[in-house]
């Protein structure tokens, strides 16, 4: 498999609600960046409804989704947490964590009813997400006289490459984002200027 660079990551967050046979779903959808944020959301959630039944949710996070967690929060197991991660991922999401709050109906919707219910409550709100592609990018810290500062400016086009920040000192120093896909050949053409040196 090709490595890729690219991910989808949500906007901001969204609500989604589902009645089934008596009980109340209530979702809830945000884009995060850690573990710790997540929490607190969940914290939130659970001071604002603190008599619901359950708090179940699931979470993914960085580039390449390698950080997942489930919970089913009391509920049997497998049949609210994995759903909820299921519907994630079926999105290609990361950077995201979905909250499920149940207020119990008083009618036993079985593990199939509860996997229905809590899979199409976290895809309703994930469908209320708006989203934006990103990528994992690499960053280079590049210095040289100011006669040649114009020689890196050429190059940042070639590699879809973006100037970070800028330090004038005695030399120019630059730092700039390249795709990781594209961050050989961006080492190799600034290698081929000998009058800049490349730092990463």
């Amino acid at each position: 498999m090709l490595f890729s660079d690219e991910y989808t990551q949500p906007i901001g967050e969204s609500t989604f609600s589902l009645r089934e046979r008596g009980s109340r779903f209530l979702g809830f959808a945000y884009s995060i960046k850690s573990e710790v944020e997540f929490k607190s959301k969940l914290t939130g959630l659970k001071a604002e409804f603190p008599d619901a039944t359950h708090h179940c949710y699931a979470f993914v996070l960085n580039p390449d989704k390698s950080a997942q967690r489930a919970s089913d929060d009391g509920e049997p197991s497998n049949s609210a947490g994995k759903p909820i991660l299921r519907a994630i991922l079926s999105r290609n999401l990361t950077n995201v964590g979905v909250v499920v709050v149940r207020y119990f109906g008083g009618t036993q919707l079985g593990i199939p009813g509860l996997i229905d219910a809590y899979g199409r409550t976290a895809m309703g709100c994930l469908e209320g997400l708006k989203t934006e592609t990103a990528f994992v990018e690499d960053n280079f810290c590049i210095t040289c006289d100011f006669a040649h500062e114009q020689d890196i400016h050429r190059l940042l086009p070639n590699f879809k490459a973006k100037v970070v920040n800028c330090v004038y000192g005695e030399q120019v120093e630059i730092h700039i984002a390249v795709k990781r896909s594209l961050a050989e050949g961006w080492v190799k053409a600034i290698q081929r200027n000998h009058h800049l040196t490349l730092k990463k």
